[in-house]
């Protein structure tokens, strides 16, 4: 077991999947089109500073957060991050459960953008 699996929980195969990327190489990937970007932290530190355009799903609020992934659309990349991301790997990890294959995380989360 390796020790990314060993602290965040994640199978071999959900690495393949979720590609960690940089701020830089994050700003130019939202500023395409056709791109859902999802905040995943909570609504308050969404209202203390985001990403514009962003759209915010509390990760805690798991029933809820669940029914707005389901309103997205699997054919289009998303992108996702939390203030430091942790929670938007959890977050990545459920968009695989549900059939999405373009997921993208903000490596260092929403300290890093900044």
């Amino acid at each position: 077991m390796s020790l990314f699996t060993t602290l965040f929980g994640a199978k071999a195969q959900s690495t393949n999947q979720i590609k960690i990327i940089s701020p830089q190489e994050y700003k130019r990937g939202i500023s395409q089109k056709n791109v859902q970007l999802i905040d995943v932290r909570t609504l308050r530190e969404f209202k203390m500073g985001h990403i514009n355009k962003a759209i915010n799903m509390d990760i805690f609020q798991q029933r809820l957060f669940v029914e707005k992934i389901g309103a997205l659309d699997k054919d289009r990349p998303v992108y996702v991050y939390c203030r430091s991301g942790v929670r938007s790997l959890k977050a990545a990890r459920k968009l695989i459960e549900m059939g999405f294959t373009q997921i993208y995380d903000l490596q260092g989360g929403y300290r890093k953008w900044n």
